[in-house]
Parts: structure tokens; C-alpha cells; sequence
């Protein structure tokens, strides 16, 4: 199993910024992103608020608790969850759950796509589905809300977290147990075709002003 993830500050709000990404495919291009927005920010990090407090994590973990702990604990202090989508991150089940967990801590969301970004070897991988679609919520007819996932073209109740959420007061709830995908409520960027590189950050701060970070 295998976890990257990366907080950046943004001030005067004291906004974080998790990133969830497919590491074993997509961990040059994420690294672009990284460093492109490192690059335009080094000389005014303190006025512009970007504090690099990255926890690139790429070791094995010995259990799914374990994982999950880390993923709770990176969460923990953000306030807008990036994924950042290429081929195949839509089906990670770790990325699935630093959702889940972005949708409990109440974050705001949204997908920047990279597919479109050159790799080591000077290629650009096909476009995958927003992982955002196959993530929603349902409600029961005792009002609870819960977690759905789409797996082989079905939504069914999602497994790794089986709790009632609250969701976001700008969000419109499931009225019933039709489920609402997630990407209802978030933009979707390619970061090669909408300049990424020079509006990336616009994103984020929209992405916070949504959800009343």
C-alpha cells in the first residue's frame, strides 16, 4: 500500500491544501505541480502565505488501520482536499478514503487534472474519470446520510467508513436513496488546458470560499 499526499499553507486565511494522487502512476507530474507552485512562490512565500509541509509518504504499512491513521492525521489540519487525477486514480481505494475523510473534515474539494503532463520519458497518459464521480451520498429514510462508491458501474454503501456524515452547508443533500456523486459539488481543471501553472492557486481559494474556509 502506498500514500502521498502534500500540505501547503495558504495565508491570511490559514488555508492547507491536501493533495490526493495515485502514487505509483502519477508521482512525476504531481511533482511538476509541486514544484512549478514552489517556483513562482519562493521569493514571496511569507507574504503569500506558501509554507511547504509536505508528507510525501511512500513506505508500506502493515495494516489498513495504520494507513488510515495517517490519512486521518494528514487530514487532520487542511481545509481543501486536491485530487489530482490522472488514468487510473479514480479506482484507488486510498484515494477513496482521503475523500471520504476530506467530506467528514468538511473540506473543500476540487480535481485538477494531470494526464495531459509529460512523464520522465516525455509522455502524456490518457484521461480517467473524475474520481469524484464514483463517490456520493445517499440518504435513508431515517434521514442519516451516508458514503456510496461505484464499483463495476454500481453504487453500493461505502465500506471504510460506514458512519452517518454532515455535509457542507452548500451542498444540496440526497433526498433519497438515489445516490448524488461528489462531483456535483466540485470543479473539475485540467492543469495543462486551464494554465495551471498560473492558476492553480485561484483554484484552491475558490475551492475554501465554497466550502466557508
Amino acid at each position: 500500500m502506498q500514500l502521498a499526499s502534500s500540505l501547503l499553507g495558504l495565508q491570511p486565511q490559514k488555508r492547507r491544501v491536501f493533495f490526493s494522487f495515485h502514487y505509483q502512476n502519477d508521482i512525476w507530474p504531481v511533482n511538476q505541480v509541486r514544484n512549478s507552485w514552489r517556483r513562482q512562490h519562493e521569493n514571496q512565500r511569507e507574504a503569500e502565505g506558501f509554507f511547504d509541509g509536505s508528507i510525501w509518504e511512500s513506505s508500506k504499512r502493515t495494516s489498513d488501520d495504520s494507513l488510515k491513521n495517517l490519512i486521518r492525521e494528514g487530514i487532520k489540519n487542511t481545509s481543501v482536499t486536491c485530487i489530482l487525477a490522472g488514468t487510473q486514480t479514480f479506482a484507488r481505494r486510498w484515494v477513496r478514503y482521503e475523500i471520504a475523510r476530506s467530506i467528514i473534515k468538511g473540506n473543500g474539494l476540487l480535481v485538477v487534472r494531470i494526464n495531459a503532463m509529460k512523464n520522465q520519458q516525455g509522455y502524456v497518459s490518457a484521461a480517467g474519470p473524475n474520481p469524484l464521480a464514483f463517490m456520493g451520498t445517499y440518504k435513508l429514510a431515517d434521514g442519516r446520510v451516508l458514503l456510496a462508491e461505484k464499483n463495476n458501474g454500481k453504487w453500493v454503501r461505502y465500506m471504510d467508513y460506514t458512519q452517518a456524515v454532515t455535509l457542507p452547508n452548500y451542498w444540496v443533500p440526497p433526498t433519497s436513496l438515489s445516490v448524488v456523486p461528489l462531483s456535483d459539488y466540485a470543479s473539475d481543471y485540467c492543469y495543462v488546458a486551464n494554465n495551471g501553472g498560473a492558476n492553480f492557486s485561484s483554484w484552491v481559494r475558490q475551492a475554501a470560499e465554497n466550502a466557508g474556509k
